[in-house]
């Protein structure tokens, strides 16, 4: 049975079932206590916008608690999921809203008060025990980084001279490459 026929008859496979439990538990809960049901030692999560790669349940507890500290009224709300038990996949897509409080993330430190509002996708893989065995995490950067004020505006006169400047120096380059 395809995933967009179990949705509409309101199944859900093992594998939904299991990602949805995981991210309940974590990002509605909060509650990391349960870790090592979630993530084993093996555990790979690819956080792509950061260039970051945390392996095991205890590097993504602390990766979490520190988003949680820096950002306490977290709300990632699932958007949809697509699942497949045979190859225990499941791609789900998220809405990440909340607020900055002035302590730092990821080596960051963003003011007090910026409102985040981000869009994103995972790619689960799950082994044979139900926790994560690998999951790649997909968003803008560049949209967070402006957001917290790290890059003006997108179309902001700064954003535009910004990029002008970037061509300029690339066609210079350039030039001086012949």
């Amino acid at each position: 049975m395809s995933a967009t026929t179990q949705e509409q008859q309101g199944q859900r496979s093992a594998t939904e079932e299991r990602v949805r439990k995981v991210w309940a538990e974590v990002f509605v809960d909060k509650d990391l206590s349960k870790a090592s049901e979630w993530w084993s030692d093996d555990s790979t999560d690819e956080f792509l916008a950061l260039g970051l790669t945390a392996r095991g349940a205890t590097e993504l507890t602390a990766f979490f608690r520190e988003l949680f500290d820096a950002v306490p009224d977290i709300e990632m709300r699932i958007e949809h999921i697509v699942a497949d038990d045979t190859t225990r996949h499941a791609v789900l897509q998220w809405h990440f809203t909340g607020t900055t409080n002035g302590k730092p993330f990821q080596g960051i430190e963003p003011p007090a008060g910026k409102r985040l509002d981000l869009r994103g996708c995972d790619v689960f893989q799950l082994d044979e025990d139900g926790r994560v065995l690998t999951n790649t995490i997909y968003y803008d950067g560049a949209e967070f980084a402006r957001q917290i004020g790290m890059l003006p505006p997108r179309d902001s006169a700064l954003d535009r001279s910004m990029v002008a400047g970037f061509n300029a120096v690339t066609r210079l380059r350039t030039k001086l490459n012949r």
